[in-house]
């Protein structure tokens, strides 16, 4: 029983956090769904990777080269677009608003 009780308390902590929040954006990294003010958004798998790097870090400005490696992983092009695209796809489907570009810097979701 003692070490059925040490695998489940494991298995929970190990999960993470149920349902990350930004103003009225939700995340929920364990079912993969997202919810923009309740309705409910469908994103691909780098939109949503997208999405949890920014909800993670809300309020705080990540580089294109943050994003790069957490979403994209070390190996990927630093000279490549492909954050500005993925980024004007997610403000497509959860708001221009809610995610800003900070100048020379990258971008930040606005809480």
């Amino acid at each position: 029983a003692r070490i059925r009780l040490r695998l489940r308390t494991a298995t929970v902590a190990a999960a993470g956090p149920a349902i990350m929040r930004c103003g009225d954006v939700e995340l929920d990294p364990l079912t993969r769904r997202v919810t923009v003010a309740g309705a409910e958004v469908d994103l691909s798998a780098r939109e949503f990777a997208l999405a949890e790097a920014l909800i993670s870090h809300a309020g705080r400005a990540l580089s294109r080269e943050q994003l790069l490696s957490r979403v994209w992983g070390y190996d990927f092009d630093p000279g490549s677009n492909v954050v500005d695209v993925y980024v004007r796809y997610l403000r497509a489907k959860v708001g221009a608003a809610r995610i800003e570009t900070v100048r020379g810097v990258g971008y930040r979701m606005v809480p």
